[in-house]
């Protein structure tokens, strides 16, 4: 009992300070809802590159990555590192333009970004793509929020004992609270902190549990023992081999292009010039996270081998943290994977009420007090997805991922390189893209060959090109 008393005041200690940064957040922001939004754009490289960290990698980190490494092994590195990739290149390709268009067209949302008016014509059609954009914005990053919860009640389910709908409604409520104090500012800053405990709690726990596993000779021995396929650097029965396997999770990376919570970021930032220093930490910081999380699965499933067979996988980062750690130090894990979870959640939700108040009712575009309204009905059905759907995080994500990808990204290309595009164009790119993603996925069942993000994504872009080809480029801005 003791030791739960202190895991429990370390983990409200740093819950408090990171509400005391949200609240302190408050004393910087502007009553309109182009700061609650987008922060006056003018959020400095560092925070933008810490939180877009944070908010990328999140619980999906902590508790999918880790759970998906104990399960597979060694083979599970090429996930992260080609990801990794494809995220470098959309930021090196996408981010800065992004950041320089949205401000020329007076864009706060992704949405009425994808709407824009067209640059070409002068002609402002988009307000159907808006509408749609804004519906996939809502159902499908609402989704990924969700697990940002489970992710975060997981963790106290492991170390407390709590059932998972009291975790899931602590998490909701911590987010309301960061997005009252200070909208996107709120966000950015608590994520900025939050990045710094979620780099040295893996450290931390990574480095602890390979001296307990007697390095990495030792861990490469026991990890063979326990099953020689743990050990294999390729990942066992691909369908097509490894190269599209591969290029399919690079792809994945550059579906970054079609997240809202991650686009705002760039939108947000104080400085496009700025643009490459950020991409250029968020790397940094972000390949030492996986490196640490790809190490700690590993020394779980050589200390908690029956972990697999006994309880959830997805909770070898909470239960190693137990079997290794002081009570102070579990504290200090356990504030880092509900701080993963919770920055990523509140960014989430943020970007649906964004899409709620300023892109589906514009007549509320104006108004601050409807903006906060907004994020409260989406906090809603948040949590009621979070409390009835499925509880695998890592399954979540990468679902919700691939459509947003899929559904926003080559429009979203499209329209930074301020190419011409019509409306019923766009709305089909839009829509065939998400159903072959998903045919993909549970139609023809191919996403162990290559992830969905590839085919969706080429998808939508091949439908703009035969339309390109066959049509008078004018026609196309109609």
């Amino acid at each position: 009992m003791d030791q739960q008393i202190w895991i429990a005041i370390t983990f409200i200690a740093f819950l408090l300070s990171f509400t005391v940064v949200g609240i302190y957040s408050a004393t910087q922001k502007q009553n309109t809802t182009n700061d609650y939004l987008l922060a006056s754009r003018n959020v400095n490289p560092w925070l933008t590159a810490l939180s877009a960290m944070a908010t990328g990698q999140s619980g999906y980190l902590f508790i999918g990555v880790i759970g998906f490494t104990y399960k597979v092994g060694v083979a599970s590195i090429w996930i992260p590192v080609a990801w990794a990739i494809g995220d470098y290149i959309a930021w090196w390709l996408i981010f800065k333009k992004l950041r320089l268009v949205s401000q020329q067209t007076n864009s706060d949302t992704v949405s009425s970004f994808l709407g824009q008016e067209n640059l070409r014509s002068g002609k402002n059609n988009g307000r159907l793509i808006t509408i749609i954009s804004a519906l996939i914005t809502i159902a499908f990053l609402g989704t990924y929020a969700s697990a940002q919860l489970v992710a975060a009640s997981k963790g106290l389910n492991a170390i407390f004992g709590w059932n998972y709908q009291l975790g899931v409604i602590i998490g909701a409520v911590i987010v309301v609270i960061y997005c009252f104090s200070g909208g996107i500012r709120a966000s950015i800053w608590t994520d900025s902190v939050q990045a710094i405990l979620m780099i040295g709690s893996l450290l931390v726990l990574c480095i602890v549990g390979l001296i307990n596993c007697g390095g990495f000779g030792e861990l490469w021995t026991k990890l063979n023992a326990i099953d020689p396929t743990l050990t294999n650097l390729i990942p066992a029965n691909l369908p097509w081999g490894f190269f599209p396997y591969f290029l399919g999770w690079i792809v994945a990376g550059f579906g970054a292009v079609g997240q809202p919570h991650i686009l705002v970021r760039a939108m947000a930032i104080d400085s496009a010039e700025n643009v490459a220093f950020a991409r250029n930490i968020k790397f940094v910081c972000g390949q030492i996270n996986s490196a640490t999380a790809f190490g700690v699965g590993l020394t779980a499933r050589a200390l908690l081998p029956d972990l697999i067979t006994s309880s959830d996988p997805e909770l070898a980062l909470p239960y190693l943290s137990m079997e290794l750690l002081p009570a102070v130090m579990v504290g200090l894990m356990l504030a880092g994977l509900f701080s993963a979870a919770i920055s990523t959640a509140d960014s989430q939700i943020l970007s649906c009420s964004a899409a709620l108040s300023q892109d589906l009712i514009p007549n509320t575009a104006n108004s601050y007090r409807m903006a906060k309204i907004a994020t409260l009905v989406v906090t809603a059905i948040v949590l009621v997805i979070a409390l009835t759907g499925d509880n695998n995080v890592f399954a979540l994500v990468i679902f919700s991922w691939s459509i947003l990808a899929c559904g926003l990204g080559p429009l979203l290309v499209l329209r930074v390189w301020q190419k011409p595009i019509s409306v019923p164009v766009a709305i089909a790119m839009m829509i065939i893209g998400i159903i072959v993603s998903i045919a993909w996925n549970l139609g023809l069942g191919l996403s162990s060959a290559i992830y969905e993000v590839l085919p969706g994504m080429a998808t939508g872009f091949i439908v703009y090109g035969i339309v390109y080809f066959l049509t008078d480029s004018r026609e196309l801005s109609k």
